[in-house]
């Protein structure tokens, strides 16, 4: 779909009040977007390579409590988290997206798929809460609730994270996947202090960033840097509804973020776009101000895995 005419059908649906406008978003996702099929199989993926990434810094995830920002439509990190041997995951979200047939139609593509969850999670996977999770489909009559309490994930929408109950120092690891370029800069500061009120002391923080243009994941038309040419004022018109909004911060941006609130960088991994680096190198790509001045480098990056933890202060 040709991305205007997406941007219109999205800035439409938000014109309506919150109840209508979520069913509405639903009903069209779920016969035009991406949940035509709820399979899980690219998030569960991108979760165990987080796991992994989390491991490598030499901190073991098991028996962890996370806190997940943005759940989205199906909690599949949580899922994914509880079949690695997370304790617990509390995930919030602005928007309460979730629905019930989704999940039960996500689970049931693993109990059929068992085989294409083993080999994507290998040594990491618990097959004993594997089977678990495979058992649920089969009693018919589950429900989601039954679902949460087994993966211990509690369920928070709409939900601020930047003002949470949560107590101090009662989260190991905090973390997102592809959400933050959803949030208002002046939010994500808020969120980031916030997770350091409630952060354990040798907690972490875990972020998988994607700096893409999202409506080039559906408009082959469109270079993935597409946004990075209109103002700020221009961008709004498109791209200012709930579901839609991309703040358009670049990887430097998320970097000075995250060190003005006291964080050290512990992992710090792009993704560089090498076509579209040279077709900035070649200025066939005309940016907006705010832009201009950026590397091509930093220009060029449309994803980023971050894992970063507050300093210890004396």
């Amino acid at each position: 779909m040709l991305w205007k005419i997406k941007a219109l059908i999205q800035n439409t649906i938000a014109c309506l009040p919150p109840t209508e406008a979520y069913t509405m978003y639903y009903w069209v996702q779920r016969h035009y977007g991406a949940l035509k099929s709820a399979n899980p199989m690219g998030v569960l993926k991108t979760a165990v390579e987080t796991w992994q990434l989390i491991i490598n810094t030499g901190y073991d995830p098991k028996g962890k409590v996370f806190l997940e920002i943005g759940t989205g439509w199906i909690p599949i990190v949580p899922l994914a988290y509880y079949l690695m041997g997370a304790k617990r995951t509390i995930t919030i979200d602005l928007n309460p997206y979730i629905k019930e047939d989704l999940i039960k139609e996500c689970l049931q593509y693993v109990s059929v798929n068992t085989e294409k969850i083993k080999n994507t999670f290998g040594p990491l996977l618990d097959n004993k809460r594997l089977d678990a999770i495979t058992d649920l489909p089969k009693q018919g009559n589950y429900n989601v609730e039954q679902f949460y309490n087994l993966c211990g994930i509690e369920y928070i929408a709409p939900g601020d994270a930047a003002h949470t109950i949560l107590s101090p120092n009662s989260i190991d690891i905090h973390t997102s996947n592809y959400v933050m370029e959803h949030i208002p800069p002046e939010i994500l500061v808020a969120i980031i202090k916030e997770g350091n009120r409630i952060i354990k002391q040798n907690g972490l923080f875990v972020h998988n960033i994607d700096y893409s243009d999202h409506f080039s994941h559906s408009d082959k038309t469109i270079v993935p840097i597409n946004f990075l040419q209109f103002t700020e004022k221009e961008w709004i018109k498109y791209a200012g509804n709930r579901f839609m909004y991309m703040n358009r911060l670049r990887h430097d941006d998320f970097i000075n973020i995250f060190l003005k609130c006291d964080h050290r960088i512990l992992v710090n991994e792009t993704n560089t776009n090498q076509t579209i680096y040279e077709l900035l190198k070649k200025n066939s790509i005309k940016l907006d101000s705010r832009f201009k001045n950026k590397s091509i480098e930093v220009n060029s990056i449309l994803r980023a895995r971050l894992i970063t933890q507050k300093c210890v202060k004396e």
